[in-house]
């Protein structure tokens, strides 16, 4: 199957996730500010879950139970069996309620900063350990050391926000949260191709996130009393109306095509990108800083995921076997025509096994 390439490559769209992503700290902090993060959760995600529904409706067939390919001769498509769609909620639970509910709740306490570090350069790192101890994954002494590395700079990071200039017991408690959301990523990222097995991204995204919605709506409804909603301003509403669509909706659609065509690690080693847009979004719009400590934490951080993430793809690669090539005879004989007693193939090359004689004039896929 030839590689999709453009505005169609798996890459593409994990690029375009990512940059959503990475935007999407500075404006969940900015609502954040203005509203419990219980409820800033439930208005990025129960706004999502009504856009996929929408979608769903429009694009994917009505939202009963059916999805995948059409097949059968009447053109429709298969049903999803209630254990995929369960599967799916279920995934929900961990990558859409857990993640976010540890998200917003850290960013209550720390800066969006320290979330765009943490929980994108962690998700890897967490992801490749998470597939070696499983023994999905082949250990290296690289890809440990790696490991290894990266471990040493979220120490470092976590000690420079207790001890920064900006630091307290109220940063370093929102650090502790976003790296608990990090580790409920790299469990909803390798759980993604198995939530994908019998039914289609939109489906699925669907699912999990109207399943991660009604949790959060749970969460949320003793603090909806105390919001003074007339009282909002628009900007507010636009950063909400922004994260459900653009950083929910299309990012989290966008991400499971991406994890089903490439896997969890290549997926996860794009989140290298996150950070770079964080933090231009953070300084330029929150004007957030990081302490010295912090940002040499981050760069080993960054560095020791790069090399545990990139050391799992080199090591799949090498590891894929070679097919044999076969050499073109020197002279294409009609179709039909034998060749002659004793005579022989004048490329050198040996015919398959099971070839006869003959064949070479068949047509070439």
């Amino acid at each position: 199957m030839p590689r999709q390439k453009g505005v169609h490559s798996p890459y593409f769209s994990l690029s375009v996730t990512m940059v959503l992503w990475g935007s999407a700290f500075s404006s969940s902090k900015s609502v954040v500010e203005q509203v419990p993060h219980s409820v800033a959760a439930l208005l990025r995600f129960g706004g999502a879950a009504l856009a996929l529904l929408v979608a769903l409706a429009l694009f994917g067939g009505g939202i009963g139970a059916t999805g995948g390919a059409r097949t059968g001769r009447g053109g429709g498509r298969p049903k999803t069996s209630p254990r995929v769609a369960g599967r799916a909620a279920l995934a929900g639970v961990l990558g859409v309620f857990a993640y976010n509910g540890f998200f917003f709740w850290g960013l209550s306490l720390a800066p969006s900063l320290d979330a765009g570090i943490l929980i994108p350069v962690m998700s890897p790192v967490l992801t490749s350990l998470l597939l070696l101890v499983t023994g999905r994954e082949r250990a290296s002494g690289i890809r440990v050391a790696g490991l290894g590395l990266g471990l040493a700079g979220a120490a470092l990071f976590f000690a420079g926000a207790g001890g920064s200039t900006h630091g307290d017991v109220s940063r370093l408690a929102g650090d502790a949260l976003f790296l608990l959301s990090a580790v409920c990523w790299a469990a909803y990222t390798l759980a993604g191709r198995r939530v994908l097995s019998g039914i289609d991204p939109l489906r699925a995204t669907t699912y999990a996130t109207c399943a991660g919605a009604v949790l959060l709506a749970a969460l949320a409804a003793p603090d909806l009393p105390r919001v003074e909603w007339g009282e909002l301003p628009p900007g507010l509403w636009l950063n909400a109306a922004y994260l459900a669509l653009g950083a929910a909706a299309v990012a989290n659609l966008l991400y499971f095509r991406g994890v089903g065509a490439v896997g969890p690690a290549s997926a996860s080693l794009m989140m290298f990108t996150v950070p770079v847009v964080n933090t231009v979004c953070g300084t330029l719009f929150l004007g957030e800083t990081f302490g010295a400590v912090q940002a040499a934490g981050a760069l080993v951080l960054l560095a020791g995921a790069v090399l545990a993430a990139l050391q799992g793809r080199l090591t799949r690669r090498a590891a894929a076997p070679r097919l044999p090539v076969r050499e073109h005879p020197a002279r294409e004989r009609p179709a039909g025509e034998r060749a002659r007693p004793g005579q022989r193939e004048q490329s050198g090359a040996r015919p398959l096994s099971g070839e006869r004689e003959g064949a070479e004039g068949t047509a070439r896929q």
